[in-house]
């Protein structure tokens, strides 16, 4: 009996197909090996991480380990958290645990922070806890501490006035145009 040559390509098929799937089995077996190796490395213990971050740094600027765990745990992004009270505690003189508490609570905390920060400095006064009260209430803490310090810049306001004249957010109407009245 003779093969045809129908035959004969579809055994030379499939013999390739046999010699291509013994090749490729190893490989994708080690493939897959390392891919479920990979991200547990990335997960044991890493600087990277940002949990370890935010933990360190508000024990090292005196948070108590109950309230940093609790605070990095509940945190959505535990490493702006940690910055922001660690930028406060460093530049003003706020109590870390009244700075932990606002920047738990701040939608941006890096933005609160900065207000404070800013409004610190331009008040000059050693402790301002007033602007740890105020940023928080901000809906735009970097643009409220402009406010407050180009207002104490040119006017002689004391810094409570200038804190209340920036967050007062009353609806006010503004004319556009002749004739156009107010609704």
């Amino acid at each position: 009996m003779l093969a045809t040559k129908k035959e004969i390509r579809s055994f030379q098929n499939e013999k390739s197909n046999c010699s291509l799937r013994i090749l490729t089995a190893p490989v994708l077996a080690i493939a897959g090996l390392l891919a479920t190796i990979v991200p547990s490395l990335a997960v044991t213990d890493s600087y990277r991480n940002d949990y370890r971050v935010c933990a360190a740094q508000l024990l090292s600027v005196g948070v108590t380990p109950q309230a940093a765990s609790q605070g990095c745990a509940k945190a959505l992004r535990p490493k702006e958290l940690s910055t922001c009270v660690a930028q406060i505690k460093k530049q003003t003189q706020i109590n870390p645990a009244d700075a932990f508490n606002s920047c738990s609570q701040a939608r941006r905390p890096e933005d609160l922070a900065a207000c404070v920060v800013g409004i610190s400095k331009g008040t000059q006064e050693a402790v301002n806890p007033a602007a740890l009260v105020y940023c928080g209430r901000s809906l735009l803490p970097v643009t409220f501490a402009q406010c407050v310090v180009g207002l104490r810049k040119e006017i002689d306001f004391t810094p409570i006035q200038a804190l209340d004249t920036c967050i007062d957010g009353t609806d006010q109407t503004i004319s556009i145009g002749a004739g156009s009245t107010p609704q």
